[in-house]
């Protein structure tokens, strides 16, 4: 058997930094851990390769040469999902879709051959077993969250490993909170499931052997699920594993706000070489936090709780939300100053949708407020429901927090907050590499000769030479974040 593995494109978005992966030379973010560890689920014996259309573009001959096509989406890849299909059905080349698109929506999509939805290890080797047989099914789903002990080592040999930035691994399933606006609880439940210790350090030894050398994203979406279990085992086998090569890897991750309440967490967080997180915000109002069930952000003070992460090691990345049914017309002011004073450089600020498997969706729907479905990107200007603040109002405000908090002063003024609060880690450490040289070299001639803001550029450059040199390659990435963030919402 042939297979061919499509990851559809993702549009341009705040999380794609296309404009600074090209300080870098790499053309994509991250690869769809996804479709390897699908990969790893099939037999031996077949012949696959895999297709990113975020790097190369889909090819007809590409196509031809496969039995069949296996597709893995989420809703930001809908469109170019559709590319992909018409390609397949022109060429007779039988379907195989998965993933959060396709296991939000199977009804949308009756002319995929195969549906296998929800977690591929359980569903697939039914859809496999099928297959053998000559009897495939058009739909394979479940209500089973199956152990992650069945999940294998991804087929990370299968990638270009230097169009990547960063590569991608997966610790846990599931999140104990359960969001109004969130559908992970619906996709992967709220009983935390982890891989063993074993499993992630033979993930690891895999891109090691490869030779592979940098970032690392520990996709789970909620790492500290289960913190009891990080503590005990994962997070101190991985620090001894690191020291042993040299920490290879820089590591990156998502997390609950309550990383902040556990000091000794943090510690072995960043001893084992994590070096940020992304922690869901989402708004200072707390009538908003409670409307939308988000109780472990509430009765906090949320600012402190960042610095006490940046403090230990760990730089902050946010996200927010406008758009909830509470918030107030203040809302807008109050999410530019907590961003402002909490020295959150990487905050995505996005308009509130709804997302089908969700519960907001389904009141949204009792309320005869759904418009459409949701294109999987908040920050494109768009509302799929009709939302209880006036939309022009609502709108005006969303597009003023953008230009506040990444017009050129109040965002380089933020770097340079952060980076007073901010404690290096391990990354101190490290060499300069020729990748990080190329890097810096255009981002003087870029930012500091071709692009509005050259002053805010140079004082960064020279008051982080004298003020904290041990962060200077920190704070030119952060310049870079930041001519990224203002391409992708067009702010002068």
């Amino acid at each position: 058997m042939k297979i061919l593995l499509v990851n559809p494109q993702c549009a341009d978005t705040f999380w794609s930094f296309k404009y600074a992966l090209r300080f870098i030379s790499r053309k994509v973010a991250n690869p769809p851990l996804g479709l390897l560890t699908v990969s790893a689920l099939l037999p031996g014996d077949w012949e696959k390769r895999i297709i990113d259309m975020n790097d190369i573009s889909l090819r007809e001959e590409d196509v031809s040469w496969a039995d069949l096509v296996f597709i893995g989406a989420m809703d930001i890849q809908r469109h170019s999902v559709k590319h992909v299909i018409r390609m397949c059905q022109k060429l007779n080349t039988k379907m195989v879709a998965g993933g959060p698109l396709f296991t939000s929506e199977p009804e949308e999509w009756p002319m995929i051959d195969y549906l296998v939805l929800n977690e591929a290890e359980t569903t697939l080797p039914w859809f496999l077993k099928d297959w053998e047989q000559g009897t495939p099914q058009h739909l394979y789903q479940t209500d089973e969250f199956p152990s992650l002990a069945l999940s294998p080592v991804p087929d990370y040999y299968l990638l270009n490993m230097k169009k990547y930035a960063t590569l991608s691994l997966q610790y846990s399933r599931g999140c104990p909170f359960d969001c109004e606006f969130c559908d992970i609880t619906a996709l992967f439940g709220r009983k935390v499931r982890t891989k063993s210790t074993e499993q992630v350090l033979a993930e690891l030894g895999s891109l090691y052997s490869l030779g592979y050398r940098g970032n690392i994203f520990f996709v789970d979406d909620n790492f500290i699920g289960n913190k009891a279990k990080l503590k005990r085992d994962l997070l101190p086998k991985l620090i001894g594993w690191t020291k042993e090569r040299n920490y290879p890897f820089r590591f990156n991750t998502e997390a609950s706000i309550n990383l902040a309440d556990d000091e000794e967490l943090m510690k072995l967080m960043v001893q084992a070489g994590f070096e940020s997180v992304f922690v869901g915000i989402e708004t200072p109002e707390q009538e908003s936090l409670a409307g939308c069930n988000k109780m472990q952000n509430t009765q906090r003070n949320l600012v402190d709780d960042v610095r006490r992460m940046q403090h230990s090691g760990l730089q902050v990345s946010g996200g927010f939300i406008v758009g909830f049914d509470q918030d107030s017309p203040s809302v807008f002011q109050r999410q530019i100053e907590f961003i402002q004073q909490s020295g959150i450089v990487t905050a995505m600020v996005g308009l509130l949708n709804a997302q089908r498997k969700t519960k907001l969706y389904q009141r949204l729907k009792d309320e005869e407020r759904l418009l459409d479905v949701s294109s999987g990107n908040n920050t494109d200007f768009s509302m799929n429901f009709i939302p209880r603040m006036n939309l022009d109002f609502l709108m005006e405000g969303y597009r003023r927090v953008l230009k506040e908090i990444y017009s050129c002063k109040p965002y380089y003024q933020r770097v340079r907050h952060f980076l007073r609060n901010y404690k290096t880690g391990l990354h101190t450490h490290r060499k300069m590499t020729f990748a990080n040289v190329k890097a810096l070299i255009r981002s003087m001639f870029v930012l500091g000769v071709l692009k509005q803001g050259q002053f805010y550029y140079w004082r960064l450059f020279v008051w982080t030479i004298f003020h904290c040199p041990e962060n200077f390659s920190e704070a030119i990435t952060l310049a870079i974040y930041g001519y990224h963030f203002r391409k992708i919402y067009s702010i002068a």
